[in-house]
């Protein structure tokens, strides 16, 4: 008697691997074309040593010209969303209450460990999505209450940073991949020094401060009102915090902000959203996957970048609104294994992103442009 046919195994579910004896397929795209079968590498590994210098401007604006072309009523889409000032009040009273009741535990305990882990590690990770939310002025039409607001959900974060970041963020949108200007690249030396298994290893466990550490270093900042601002709310809203209920609420404020920034689901998307994979000189990634209902659909990343105007919840509306634009574009089935992926996998690392000369040093950016 044969033995019973051994049952198929859809590792798409557990993010998108085949197998664990070989670098998967990493990414998937729902309508394949001749081009991308959905199965095979649709291009050759990239040189580990260097990153990927393109002379051909950022995608996003052709793309959103494109569409808004074919459908024009998708500027019925952009506009503020009411509902993000309420999720905001309520994940910060959350971070609050759960830091003021563990005002008795230990920091070294299991409990607060796995409290700050798996509630706080997401709920200051929705806060920082909410802030960049907000610095899109997407959760009001003033732009002095987006202010406001991004400094309110800067609160249980424990470190201020909302006003630096706008800044940062804007420069990253207007000029994504120029190289000096927008601060989301490794620099040389994170390239020199982390590109290996450990480093990676590294770079994943401490993104937060590389996100929060780099852009000072990388341009500097012109400093305003709202810089001073953020900080004294932030100094403030921490001294009576631990006035009132002693250092270890605060401790547990901060120690969320590293786990989210940290080897935590959710933060599998700094990586996922602008890294090169399978030899695609594909620039933003996105994912489709049910984190985002923690994370302001910031994984409707292609999305986002080219109508940084629509709020996150339109943007799988005008995934709906324009299928032949997205449905054909590679995207992630998993923010996990994209950390798991980008630490194993040798074709994977630092090096895998693609920058372009600043357009203050070079004015070409045809595919014909050889300066460097």
């Amino acid at each position: 008697m044969s033995a019973a046919p051994a049952k198929q195994i859809d590792y798409s579910l557990f993010g998108g691997a085949e197998s664990f004896d070989r670098a998967p397929r990493r990414t998937v795209v729902t309508a394949p074309t001749s081009k991308d079968d959905g199965v095979s590498y649709p291009g050759p590994p990239l040189n580990p040593n260097e990153f990927l210098w393109l002379m051909t401007e950022e995608p996003h604006r052709s793309r959103r010209t494109a569409i808004m072309k074919a459908h024009p009523e998708v500027t019925k889409l952009m506009g503020h969303e009411p509902l993000t000032k309420y999720v905001v009040l309520f994940v910060v009273s959350l971070q609050i209450a759960t830091a003021i009741s563990l005002r008795h535990t230990s920091p070294l305990s299991p409990l607060f460990i796995f409290c700050a882990y798996a509630i706080g590690g997401t709920a200051n990770h929705n806060l920082f999505l909410s802030i960049h939310e907000i610095t899109h002025n997407l959760a009001f039409r003033s732009i002095w209450a987006n202010k406001c607001l991004a400094v309110f959900a800067n609160l249980p974060i424990g470190i201020p940073y909302s006003a630096a970041f706008k800044g940062y963020h804007m420069e990253h949108h207007r000029y994504l991949g120029e190289d000096g200007v927008d601060t989301d690249l490794p620099t040389r030396l994170e390239l020199l020094c982390l590109n290996n298994v450990l480093g990676k290893v590294f770079f994943a466990t401490f993104q937060i401060l590389f996100y929060a550490l780099r852009p000072g270093f990388v341009r500097s900042q012109k400093l305003t009102m709202w810089h001073l601002y953020n900080v004294v709310a932030q100094l403030v809203f921490d001294y009576i915090l631990v006035s009132v209920f002693g250092i270890r609420p605060l401790i547990y404020l901060i120690a969320s902000s590293f786990f989210a920034g940290s080897l935590h689901p959710c933060a599998g998307h700094f990586i996922a959203e602008h890294y090169l994979w399978d030899g695609l000189e594909q620039e933003t990634f996105s994912y489709y996957g049910p984190l985002n209902l923690l994370a302001y659909n910031v994984g409707y990343h292609n999305e986002h970048h080219d109508f940084p105007s629509i709020p996150w919840t339109r943007l799988p509306a005008l995934k709906a609104l324009a299928p032949e634009f997205y449905d054909t574009i590679p995207s992630h089935p998993s923010w996990s294994m994209v950390i798991i992926n980008f630490i194993r996998d040798k074709e994977v690392g630092i090096f895998a992103r693609a920058k372009r000369l600043s357009k203050k040093s070079c004015k070409c950016f045809s595919s014909t442009c050889t300066s460097r």
